[in-house]
C-alpha cells in the first residue's frame, strides 16, 4: 500500500517564521535569549540572599533603620529616598513605552522625546544609587563588634539610637596610623574610626540612660534591649573594636552578610541600569540623526526597550528583597 505524505507549506503552519522563528526578527530573538539567562542569574543572587536572611535572620538587619536618609534633609525618613528612585524608574519604564510606541507610528521627535526622558530617569537612578551607597558605607550612627563578631548598638531608655557622638569621651592619642609608606616593617591598617573602643566604653559608662541592644530577637520579633547593668558588663567584657559604616568586612547595621549581598546584588543592578543608559544614548543620537527613520522602522528602540523593561522588572524584586521584607 502506498502512503503518501503531504508537506504542509501554508504560512499559517506551526512553525512557520522562516529566517524569523517566532515571527520575530534575529535581534529581538538575541535579546530574549539574553533575558532569560540573565534573569536565571538575578533569580541565583536572591535566592541565595534569601537563603542566608533567614539562617542569619537574628543579625539581619532592619531596612527602616538602614535606608532613613534624604538629600540635603537632615532626619529620620525610612524608606522614603528609596521610594523616590523605584518611583523614577518605573516612570522611565513608561516613557520608553511611549518611544516604542512612537516608533511604530514613525514619530520622529516623540520617540526623541520619550528617550530623552528615559535617559533622565536611568542618570538619577544611577546617581541616586552612587549616593546610597555613599551613605550605607559612611554610616550613622556607629557601633561596636564583639570579640565573635556580633554588633552591638546603642539605645537610650526610651528605645532611640544611640550614636557614638552622642555619649563617647574623646581621649588624646599620639599614636600615627600605619600606612605602607612609612616603611616595609609596617603593616597597613584601616582608616581608624572616629573613636577608639577606649572612648566609646568611658563615655558609655559616663552616661547612665544608655543602654546596648543585641541580635537576639525577642518574642516579639524585634531586638533584645539589655538592662543597664548586663550592658555594661557586656560591653566591657565582649566589645572589640568600633564599627562605622558597612563594608564587606565590618557592618555596623548587622551581619557583615548583609552588606556583602547589598554591595553586589545592587551593584550588578546598577551596572545593568548604567549600561542601559548608553545604549539609550546611543540609540537616541541615531534617532536625532535619522538613522532609523531612513530604515523606515524604529526596531533598534523596541529591542532596547526590551532590555530597560527588563531591568525595571529585576529591581521591583530587588527591591523587594533588600527593603521590604
Amino acid at each position: 500500500m502506498d502512503t503518501t505524505v503531504t508537506h504542509n507549506n501554508s504560512e499559517e503552519g506551526t512553525w512557520s517564521g522562516g529566517n524569523q522563528p517566532l515571527r520575530a526578527s534575529y535581534g529581538k530573538l538575541m535579546m530574549w535569549f539574553f533575558i532569560v539567562s540573565d534573569a536565571l542569574t538575578f533569580s541565583g543572587f536572591l535566592a541565595a540572599y534569601g537563603f542566608s536572611r533567614f539562617k542569619f535572620i537574628d543579625a539581619w538587619p532592619i531596612a527602616d533603620e538602614v535606608f532613613t536618609h534624604v538629600p540635603f534633609v537632615h532626619g529620620n525618613f525610612p524608606m522614603i529616598y528609596v521610594a523616590f528612585m523605584t518611583f523614577v524608574l518605573i516612570m522611565s519604564s513608561v516613557t520608553m513605552v511611549l518611544a516604542v510606541d512612537a516608533g511604530h507610528h514613525l514619530k520622529h521627535k516623540s520617540v526623541a522625546f520619550y528617550m530623552f526622558l528615559t535617559i533622565i530617569g536611568g542618570i538619577i537612578f544611577v546617581g541616586s544609587q552612587g549616593w546610597e551607597w555613599a551613605t550605607f558605607i559612611k554610616g550613622d550612627f556607629g557601633a561596636v563588634e564583639t570579640k565573635g563578631g556580633k554588633i552591638l548598638q546603642f539605645v537610650d531608655t526610651e528605645g532611640n539610637r544611640l550614636a557614638l557622638a552622642d555619649f563617647a569621651i574623646e581621649q588624646a592619642s599620639e599614636r600615627e596610623q600605619h600606612l605602607g609608606k612609612n616603611g616595609i616593617w609596617y603593616d597597613q591598617e584601616a582608616t581608624p574610626t572616629t573613636y577608639s573602643i577606649e572612648e566609646v566604653k568611658a563615655g558609655f559608662a559616663a552616661t547612665p540612660n544608655a543602654l546596648i541592644r543585641i541580635q537576639t530577637l525577642t518574642e516579639d520579633g524585634e531586638k533584645t534591649v539589655l538592662s543597664r547593668e548586663a550592658s555594661l558588663a557586656k560591653l566591657n567584657k565582649d566589645g572589640k573594636l568600633v564599627v562605622e559604616g558597612a563594608n564587606l568586612i565590618h557592618n555596623e547595621y548587622g551581619a557583615p552578610l548583609f552588606a556583602d549581598f547589598f554591595f553586589f546584588i545592587t551593584g550588578f543592578h546598577g551596572f545593568h541600569v548604567f549600561s542601559g543608559v548608553l545604549i539609550n544614548i546611543i540609540i537616541f543620537f541615531n534617532v536625532v540623526l535619522g538613522t532609523y527613520e531612513r530604515r523606515g522602522h524604529y526596531e533598534m528602540v523596541e529591542k532596547v526597550g526590551l532590555y530597560w523593561h527588563f531591568v525595571d522588572l529585576v529591581w521591583v524584586f530587588v527591591f523587594t528583597f533588600f527593603y521590604l521584607v
